[in-house]
C-alpha cells in the first residue's frame, strides 16, 4: 500500500481482475490483506469469526508493532470501532440515541441554516474571477460544525481538531509525528470533556460523561476519549470527502447534473451513486479473522490485519454490472440486489449514515441552486489527491462560482 495514497481506482481494477481478496504490504512492512470484491466484502464484514479487537492482531499481540506505526491508532483506540460483541453493543448504545431517524430529522432545519450561512461565506470569499476552494470553505466546515454542535465542542477547537484528526488517521506520517499528534489530540479531547463536566449541557459529550460518572462499567475514561475521537473523525471526514467527491463528479459529468436539474434523478441519488462510484473511504483498517477463513476463494490467515476495500467493492463489475466504472445518477433507483457497502455492513454499519446522507443531500441541493453555473476551476485530472490510502478524495476543490466578469473599459 502506498502510504501517500492517490486515486485508487486503476489499482483496484487490476487487483479485482486477479481476485476478490489480495495480499498487501502495509507501512512498516507489516503483512496484511484487503478484501476488494463486493460479495466477498459483504460476507467478511458480517462474518461471526471476524473481530475488531486488536488482541486478535497477531503481530501487535506479540509486540512486533512499534508505537510510532502510522496505523496503530486504528487498531488500539478504545471505542466502538475496536470492540466486539457485548462491548460493542454497550458502547454503541451510549451514542445511538443521538443518531436515530427522529433525532437526525430534527437536525434538518439547523443543517439547512448552517449550509446557507456557509454559502454566503463562500460567495464573499470568492476571488475576482469567482474562484474559491470549496473543500476548505464549505465541504469541511459543514460536517465539522454539525458534529461539534452534537458533541458540545466549542467552535474555537474545530480547526485544531481537524488538523490533528487528519494526522492521526494519515498513513504517511513518521513515527515521531504520529506519536505527537496522538498525544495532542488525546489531551485536547480530555480538555473538552473536562469543560463539559464542569458545565454539562444537552449534548452527546455531557451524556457520555454522565454514563462514565455513574459507574457500573458503562463507560471508562479511555473509552470516553476514544468515543469522542471516533465521533470527531468519522463525523466529519467521511462527509467532507463525500461532498467533495460528489461536486467533482457532477462538474465532470454535466449530463448527470442535467438529469438532476430536470427532475429525472434526485439529489439523494447523487449521494448514493457517489458513495458507490467514488467511496469517501478507500481502505478502512482493521478487522482480524479469529481463525483461518476462506473468503472469495482466498485463505485469510488468523490474526491478519485486513483492510475493507470500499472503493474497490463500489466498482466491482461482478456486482454492479459491466458499466460499474460509469457515474450514473439513475443507477440507485434501478439497483436492487447490489447496494453499495461504502457505509459498512453488519454490526459495525456506520451509525452516522442517516446524518451523513442528510448533510450531503442538503449541501448539494443548496450549492447548485445558489450557484447554477458552478464548475471546476481546473480540470478534474489536475486536482491534487488527498494523501493516504484510507480516505479517498481530493486535497482541494477549486471551483468557479460563476463565469469571470470581464473588466469594464474606461
Amino acid at each position: 500500500m502506498d502510504p501517500a495514497g492517490g486515486c485508487p481506482h486503476a489499482d483496484n481494477a487490476g487487483l479485482l481482475a486477479r481476485g476478490a481478496v489480495a495480499s498487501v504490504v502495509l507501512p512498516g512492512d507489516v503483512a496484511g490483506m484487503a478484501v476488494l470484491g463486493h460479495e466477498a466484502l459483504k460476507e467478511f464484514l458480517a462474518h461471526p469469526d471476524v473481530a475488531k479487537d486488536a488482541r486478535h492482531f497477531t503481530e501487535l499481540a506479540e509486540g512486533r508493532i512499534p508505537d510510532g506505526w502510522p496505523l496503530k491508532t486504528f487498531a488500539t483506540v478504545r471505542g466502538m470501532t475496536t470492540a466486539d460483541g457485548e462491548d460493542h453493543r454497550r458502547l454503541r448504545s451510549l451514542v445511538g440515541k443521538a443518531f436515530t431517524a427522529r433525532r437526525v430529522e430534527a437536525l434538518r432545519p439547523r443543517i439547512e441554516t448552517v449550509t446557507a450561512e456557509l454559502l454566503d461565506g463562500v460567495d464573499r470569499a470568492a476571488e475576482d474571477d469567482g474562484t474559491v476552494d470549496l473543500r476548505a470553505r464549505f465541504a469541511l466546515p459543514l460536517p465539522m460544525g454539525v458534529i461539534c454542535d452534537l458533541l458540545g465542542v466549542d467552535a474555537r477547537y474545530q480547526d485544531r481538531l481537524h488538523r490533528l484528526s487528519s494526522q492521526v488517521v494519515a498513513t504517511d506520517t513518521g513515527p515521531e509525528q504520529a506519536i505527537a499528534a496522538n498525544r495532542e489530540l488525546v489531551a485536547l479531547l480530555a480538555a473538552v470533556a473536562a469543560a463539559r463536566a464542569e458545565q454539562p449541557g444537552d449534548d452527546l459529550t455531557s451524556a457520555l460523561i454522565a454514563a462514565r460518572d455513574e459507574g457500573g462499567g458503562r463507560l471508562g475514561q479511555q473509552e470516553l476519549i476514544g468515543t469522542l475521537l471516533l465521533m470527531i473523525v468519522a463525523g466529519h471526514e467521511t462527509t467532507l470527502n463525500l461532498v467533495t467527491n460528489a461536486v467533482r463528479a457532477l462538474c465532470t459529468h454535466p449530463d448527470q447534473l442535467g438529469l438532476v436539474r430536470s427532475g429525472r434523478a434526485r439529489w439523494a441519488d447523487v449521494v448514493e451513486e457517489t458513495l458507490r462510484w467514488d467511496s469517501p473511504v478507500s481502505y478502512f483498517p482493521f478487522r482480524y479473522p479469529t481463525r483461518d477463513l476462506t473468503i472469495g476463494g482466498t485463505v485469510v490467515p488468523q490474526g491478519t490485519p485486513v483492510l475493507a476495500g470500499y472503493s474497490a467493492a463500489g466498482r466491482d463489475k461482478a456486482a454492479h454490472g459491466p458499466d460499474a466504472d460509469l457515474f450514473d445518477v439513475t443507477r440507485p433507483a434501478r439497483a436492487t440486489a447490489a447496494r453499495h457497502l461504502s457505509l459498512g455492513h453488519g454490526p459495525h454499519y456506520c451509525l452516522g449514515a442517516p446524518l451523513a446522507r442528510m448533510e450531503a443531500t442538503i449541501a448539494l441541493e443548496q450549492l447548485f441552486t445558489r450557484f447554477p453555473e458552478l464548475d471546476l476551476a481546473v480540470s478534474g485530472t489536475e486536482l491534487p489527491r488527498h494523501t493516504g490510502f484510507v480516505g479517498n478524495s481530493t486535497g482541494t476543490l477549486p471551483v468557479r462560482l460563476r463565469p469571470a466578469t470581464a473588466p469594464v473599459a474606461g
